[in-house]
């Protein structure tokens, strides 16, 4: 399967997709883990795609997004952003707000 098929099917599957570096129980960079912390304080039912494990997702999603860092939120098949967008959203209420929104909290 090509690798834009694999992401977009993915992200399909899974109403929040957390394409992160490790896993939500293990995860290998701080920006990974401070994301996948936020999607925990508010209970959402995430999956944790590790990038590590395979270096043409780890590069796919860069490019399907257009997007050049990781981690990358998405929800009901829209991209919310990094690490620094999720995280101002939920200091200022509005993450919650679109889980709610799109309910998946």
């Amino acid at each position: 399967m090509e690798i834009k098929e694999k992401i977009k099917k993915l992200i399909d599957d899974n109403q929040v997709c957390l394409f992160m570096k490790g896993t939500p129980e293990a995860p290998q960079c701080g920006f990974s883990m401070a994301v996948s912390n936020v999607l925990k304080h508010l209970n959402v039912n995430f999956k944790g795609i590790n990038v590590l494990e395979d270096e043409n997702l780890r590069q796919g999603i860069k490019d399907f997004s257009d997007w050049p860092t990781i981690p990358q939120l998405y929800v009901k098949q829209e991209f919310i952003g990094g690490c620094d967008i999720v995280k101002e959203m939920f200091e200022k209420g509005e993450l919650k707000k679109l889980l709610e929104d799109k309910k998946v909290i």
